[in-house]
């Protein structure tokens, strides 16, 4: 097992998902604000549970020996349409998703850190699913119809 190798992966995406689940959370906070108090709860909820991926991940990066780093994060726009965020969120999905599956052929030396990967990855493409479900609905039934359901 090259434990290096599974810090640096562990450490990357703790680093991008702590990022990821502070949009969430303050995006989550705007569209309660605009009423939309079950969008607004989803991401919110959202956020909670991509920071217990996080203190998986750093719980297993201290498990191999390493060093917690907190890297910061990017500045990233707040969207106040909902309809336009989720588009924007669908892509970085996408994009994670993808990543995460090359990630996942270099941790198969480390089963641990593999399957902690491999559960994230199903919740990764679970929320993906999810945002495209939502944007295919709104092509069906339009935009201020689904506004409406998520009152």
């Amino acid at each position: 097992m090259d434990a290096k190798k599974s810090i640096e992966a562990l450490q990357f995406f703790a680093t991008g998902l702590t990022e990821g689940a502070l949009v969430h959370k303050l995006q989550g906070q705007i569209f309660k604000s605009q009423g939309l108090n079950k969008l607004g709860q989803k991401y919110i909820d959202h956020f909670n549970e991509e920071m217990e991926w996080v203190e998986k991940f750093v719980e297993r990066v201290i498990d191999l020996g390493g060093d917690i780093k907190f890297e910061g994060a990017k500045a990233r726009e707040l969207c106040c349409d909902p309809v336009a965020y989720l588009k924007a969120d669908l892509d970085i999905q996408k994009a994670g998703v993808d990543l995460l599956y090359k990630c996942m052929e270099t941790l198969t030396a480390d089963p641990t850190t593999y399957d902690i990967m491999k559960a994230y990855l199903a919740d990764e493409e679970e929320d993906l699913y999810w945002s495209q479900g939502a944007l295919e609905l709104i092509d069906k039934i339009g935009v201020q119809n689904w506004l409406f359901t998520q009152i």
